[in-house]
Parts: C-alpha cells; sequence; structure tokens
C-alpha cells in the first residue's frame, strides 16, 4: 500500500499537517465530495450498484480514505457498494481491503447486511478462496482458503448483528468442529463464536454442544486449546450453562496436567521458561465455576482430584520470584489463579493445600512489589472467611497492620478489608484499636469506610460495652463528621436497654466529659 496509494499518504499527510480542527473538517469534506464524485462517475453500475469504471486501484485506494475518515470520527454515510465489490473480489489484496472497511463502516443492522450474507457464506465455506500466487499447489490453495475464512470470521466477529448470527452461526459452528479446518482457522471460528454467544446467549443449548468442546479440548494445537478454553469459559459463564458443561473437567484437568507437571509444551508457546501461561489460567479459571469437584465422596471428581491437588500442590511450592518481571508476573498470574481455586473449594478442599495457600501469602503481604501485596491481601481476605482458616491468618496480623500505612491507597484498602475479615473476640480490642489509632492520620477517601467496619467491630465483638462507649466516642472526637446518624444511634439504642450495671451511669459521665471542651463536634 505505502509503494501504491500515493494520493491516500498525501491525503493523509494533510490532515496531519492541519493547523485547526476547522481545517482538517474542510479538508475530509473535500475529500468525501471527490469520493463520492468517482464512485457515481458514469451512468452504467454493477448488479450491486458499484462503478464498473473504477480500475482496482482507485477503488482500493477510495475505500481506504473512507476508512481512514471513520476512523478519525467522521460519519461516513455512502461508499458501501464499493466496499462489497471488494469483499466479493477473488484477489486476496482486494478482499482484505474490503473485509477491513466492511467491519468499520457497516453494523449488524445496516440495509445493506442482506446483500454481503451469501458472500460472507461462501468465503466461510472457502468456496470464494482468493487466488494467490502458488493457487495450483494444494498448499496455496490451503492458505487462500484460510485467508478467505479468516478474513470472514474476523467480520462476522467484528460486525456481529443479530441477523448475522441467525444467518450465519452454524456455518462458523461447523467450521469450528470440522476435521478439514486448519489450526489457525479454527482458533479464529472460536473466538468468533464467543462474541457472537456474548452477543445472543441463548444461541446453543450446551448438553448440544458439549461433546464437539470436548473433542476441541484434544487437539494437540495449545493455539486451538487456548481459544476453545476462552469460548468454554464463556458458555459455562451463562446462566443455568454450567452443569451442561461439567462432564469436561477430566479434561481440563488433563492438559493442566500435561502443562504443570509434564511441563508438555512446544517451543512457541513457552513464555520465558513457562509452558503457556494464558492457557493455564483459563483452565483454572473454568475450575473455578465448580466447588463441589473438590469433593472426592463424588464418583465423578474421585477419578481427577487426586491429580488436581497435585497440580495445584505443585503450582504452589515451585512458584518463586524471578528476575525477570515478565516470568514473574506470568508465573505469579497463574499462581493467584490457582489459589483462588483454593478459595472457591472452601472447607471441603484439601487442608494442607490451605495452609500452604495460607503460608505463601503471608510472604507475598509482606514483598516490596505492590501489586503482588494487594493481590495478597485481596487473596487472604477471602482465604479467611473459610472457617478453618482463622488461627493461621492470626499469624499474620503485624504484618497486615503495617500494610494499613502503605503509601498506596489501594492497598490500605485492602488491608483494611482483610482485618475486618480476621478479627474475633480475641483479637479485636487490639485491632480496634489500632485502626481508632490510624484513623487520626487516615486519608479522607478511606475514612468513611473506616469508621463504619470499626463501629461494627466494636459492637459485635465488645466483652465490654463501656470499651464499646469509648470507642465510638473516640471515632466522633477523632473524626466525627465521617461518623453518621445510625452509628450514634445505635450506641443511645444499646445504653438505653442496658438499665443494669452501671453501663448508663458511666455513659453520662463519659459524654459530659466529651461534651464539656469548648469545641465539641454537634454528634
Amino acid at each position: 500500500m505505502a509503494s501504491q496509494a500515493r494520493g491516500l499518504q498525501n491525503f493523509i499527510s494533510d490532515l496531519r499537517n492541519s493547523k485547526s480542527k476547522a481545517e482538517e473538517k474542510a479538508r475530509v469534506d473535500k475529500e468525501l465530495a471527490n469520493i463520492r464524485k468517482k464512485f457515481s462517475a458514469g451512468n452504467n453500475y454493477n448488479a450491486d450498484g458499484s462503478n464498473p469504471s473504477l480500475s482496482t486501484y482507485s477503488r482500493k485506494k477510495y475505500v481506504w480514505k473512507l476508512v481512514y475518515i471513520h476512523v478519525l470520527g467522521y460519519e461516513v454515510d455512502f461508499g458501501h457498494s464499493e466496499v462489497l465489490a471488494l469483499v466479493r473480489s477473488t484477489k486476496y489484496s482486494e478482499k482484505q481491503v474490503g473485509y477491513v472497511a466492511l467491519s468499520l463502516l457497516l453494523r449488524g443492522d445496516d440495509p445493506h447486511m442482506n446483500s454481503i450474507i451469501n458472500t460472507l457464506r461462501r468465503d466461510l465455506t472457502a468456496a470464494g478462496a482468493p487466488s494467490m500466487k502458488s493457487s495450483s499447489s494444494s498448499s496455496g490453495t490451503s492458505n487462500a482458503q484460510d485467508a478467505a475464512q479468516s478474513l470472514a470470521l474476523c467480520s462476522i466477529a467484528n460486525i456481529s448483528g443479530l441477523e448475522l448470527i441467525q444467518s450465519l452461526h452454524v456455518e462458523v459452528q461447523h467450521i469450528l468442529v470440522s476435521k478439514s479446518s486448519t489450526s489457525n482457522v479454527r482458533k479464529k471460528s472460536a473466538l468468533c463464536l464467543l462474541r457472537l454467544v456474548r452477543t445472543s446467549p441463548k444461541l446453543m443449548e450446551g448438553r448440544d454442544f458439549c461433546p464437539h468442546v470436548a473433542q476441541l479440548l484434544q487437539d494437540p494445537h495449545l493455539g486451538v486449546l487456548t481459544s476453545t478454553m476462552s469460548l468454554l469459559n464463556g458458555l459455562a459463564c451463562q446462566e443455568q450453562q454450567a452443569a451442561d458443561y461439567e462432564s469436561l473437567i477430566p479434561y481440563v484437568v488433563h492438559i493442566l496436567g500435561m502443562l504443570v507437571l509434564k511441563k508438555s509444551c512446544s517451543r512457541d508457546y513457552l513464555y520465558y521458561g513457562t509452558p503457556s501461561p494464558w492457557l493455564q489460567i483459563k483452565l483454572l479459571k473454568f475450575l473455578q465455576l465448580y466447588p463441589d469437584a473438590s469433593d472426592e465422596s463424588s464418583t465423578n471428581s474421585s477419578s481427577y482430584f487426586p491429580q488436581l491437588s497435585s497440580i495445584v500442590s505443585k503450582i504452589l511450592t515451585e512458584t518463586d520470584v524471578s528476575d525477570s518481571i515478565n516470568k514473574s508476573n506470568a508465573d505469579h498470574a497463574v499462581l493467584f489463579e490457582a489459589l483462588n481455586l483454593i478459595v472457591v473449594w472452601g472447607g471441603s478442599g484439601p487442608q494442607q493445600l490451605r495452609e500452604a495457600a495460607m503460608k505463601l501469602l503471608g510472604k507475598f503481604i509482606s514483598v516490596r512489589e505492590p501489586n503482588i501485596r494487594y493481590l495478597g491481601l485481596m487473596t487472604m481476605a477471602r482465604l479467611a472467611q473459610i472457617e478453618t482458616s482463622g488461627e493461621g491468618i492470626k499469624k499474620h496480623q503485624a504484618t497486615v497492620l503495617v500494610s494499613l500505612k502503605d503509601a498506596d491507597i489501594s492497598v490500605r484498602r485492602r488491608a483494611l478489608d482483610l482485618l475486618f475479615v480476621m478479627c474475633d473476640t480475641d483479637n479485636a480490642e487490639r485491632i480496634v484499636d489500632e485502626l481508632v489509632a490510624h484513623l487520626v492520620v487516615a486519608d479522607a477517601a478511606i475514612r468513611e469506610e473506616m469508621v463504619l467496619k470499626i463501629a461494627i467491630l466494636a459492637e459485635k465483638y465488645a466483652t465490654d460495652l463501656r470499651w464499646y462507649v469509648d470507642t465510638i466516642l473516640k471515632l466522633i472526637s477523632i473524626s466525627g463528621d465521617h461518623v453518621n446518624d445510625a452509628i450514634w444511634h445505635r450506641v443511645v439504642q444499646i445504653v438505653t436497654n442496658h438499665p443494669q450495671g452501671d453501663l448508663q451511669s458511666y455513659a453520662a459521665a463519659t459524654l459530659l466529659v466529651a461534651a464539656s471542651p469548648r469545641r465539641c463536634h454537634e454528634t
């Protein structure tokens, strides 16, 4: 294109050199008028509305200009016939330009869409494969078919109109499961089908499509497996669809075992020595949809769960901080998905895995890297909600309190969430007192959340109601503007409902002292 479309290059240069928006718009309007004139020149038109007098070079050049104008944000409401003429071409160079323009300029509800569906269907079935230099050879024919199918699949995914989906989703499914389709085409068809399913969720019945997915999960090509897992996660995440794909768990565990335990991976998919981390993440995310898989008493899970436990255990024990940032990021992405899987299993999962996870997270929340610290605090808060994790998490209380003073406010928020979860009757007074002390220097953005959580903890775990009254008074004196009415109403309610003992007299005396200074908060 650089050597041929000199007019396109000059047009782009003119727009870039425009000194104002008005000058740019004037140049665009002038070019649109010129293109419209070229498209409408002459009296004879093809059946599809395109102008037969335009040369291939001119048609491509003007369509590229329309695409560029559209990308700049200007409305382009003509030229669709010329775009469709390029799409119907048997030459790859023309078909490529046509499909790029088709994806950008046409939407699913466009009236011209009816006329393009047959062309898309023909390209999907490879009947209109574009010609190539080596089209006489079998490899050339295969490449031509790949090109036609790939261009059509990309355009269908981008346009994604309801009429287009209803007309062509069967062909897309057929390409995906066809044994004659190449790996590249299968990858694109899986992702195209995922886009269609997201637009029209009731497109397929899980029970009918599940056997086809099982077949795809046995494909040796890791690229096909990665795209298939993207599709599978999209299907299984849909409402009331997860149960239809539960039978695929053994296939997923087998693939994960090949990558983690046997390190079986082609060189193309090794990322800094880690076997296809993106595929590992997708596999672990799928397993998180089935928390009951950890129930070893189940007949189904007993066949694969021992291997799955070994896989997760190896991920926990072998992941370490690397000198390479890219490798470290990839390994930790896989690791945190494995930790999320342990959290999803909850109390029914293996105890040793939860203990190993807690120990590992305790190390993560003390590292210098803020991203890992953030994820460690967030995952530990989720793990702490499992009943059997209470004692193990208390060992890290001091570290979490230090994180409350971190420079990054997002880390401070996660530390606050974790302290809220790990609090019980044994450590409540210390945690609440630490939070109250930190409230003095806390940012305004986090104060309201801190006040609310301190009030909840103080009431929930108070062994002495006098301490509860003192705590709320401290909140009012330190950050009275952030203490909402519900908090102090609750104090009044608790005190008035406890006439026994000295609580009422203590509260009255304490409040009198608190209200004595000249500058006292209204509350």
